[in-house]
């Protein structure tokens, strides 16, 4: 089994390359955009000592090519290193729903910069993807509770989940009977999602669920209906 040893250790040592090469750190996993202020923004900051990068950010509609109502100001800007700077999310107008949150992607590429050389070098550009949640003012309830009000059906091999609020609800665990489903995914607002159950699952259903800073929520439990 030493080709198994050695290409694990490889596999480490590619994911720790690749660690020091980013050199970028986000400011947050998630942006919120309330519709009550004229922008949100997050950070970006360039932990390497000597490199800087050239940053690039845009974002996306979550389900089509359309044009997002959403602009990101710089879109393109050099970030020295040991520097930081602020991505601003202005909305720009369009037809959103008034009576729950939409959802769309921010996307930021981090390309460093090549230094002059006759060898041959290899380049990485890092993109991270980040949802960015367009919240309206005066939506009911609590987007920080909203996990709780989810209600989970079970139809034969399939389980199906409501969300009944007006928020996104991201999974960061859902399990039947102690058996997890893989990649739960995010369930939006008035609308339902559904999973094919693991072989086996049978009892009540868990689930915890990421809040507006990244954080997991603790862990929920109730009986199938």
């Amino acid at each position: 089994m030493q080709w198994l040893k050695s290409m694990c250790i490889g596999i480490c040592l590619a994911c720790m390359s690749h660690t020091a090469l980013a050199g970028v750190v986000i400011g947050g996993t998630r942006v919120i955009h309330d519709s009550s202020r004229k922008e949100a923004s997050i950070s970006v900051i360039n932990t390497e000592k000597t490199v800087p990068f050239l940053i690039q950010s845009w974002i996306e509609n979550d389900k089509n090519n359309s044009k997002s109502p959403l602009i990101i100001t710089p879109p393109l800007f050099r970030l020295d290193a040991g520097q930081e700077n602020n991505l601003r999310i202005i909305y720009t107008g369009g037809q959103l729903p008034g009576d729950k949150e939409s959802v769309f992607w921010m996307n930021i590429k981090s390309i460093p910069a090549s230094k002059q050389s006759n060898s041959n070098q290899l380049q990485i550009a890092v993109k991270s993807r980040l949802k960015v949640f367009y919240r309206p003012t005066g939506l009911h309830g609590d987007s920080a509770e909203a996990y709780k009000a989810l209600i989970f059906t079970r139809n034969g091999r399939h389980l199906k989940v409501n969300n009944p609020t007006p928020y996104h609800v991201s999974f960061f665990r859902v399990s039947v009977g102690g058996k997890e489903i893989k990649n739960a995914g995010m369930v939006a607002p008035q609308a339902e999602l559904s999973w094919t159950l693991p072989d086996g699952a049978a009892g009540p259903v868990s689930w915890q669920a990421i809040n507006d800073y990244g954080e997991t929520s603790s862990p929920t439990s109730a009986p199938l209906q």
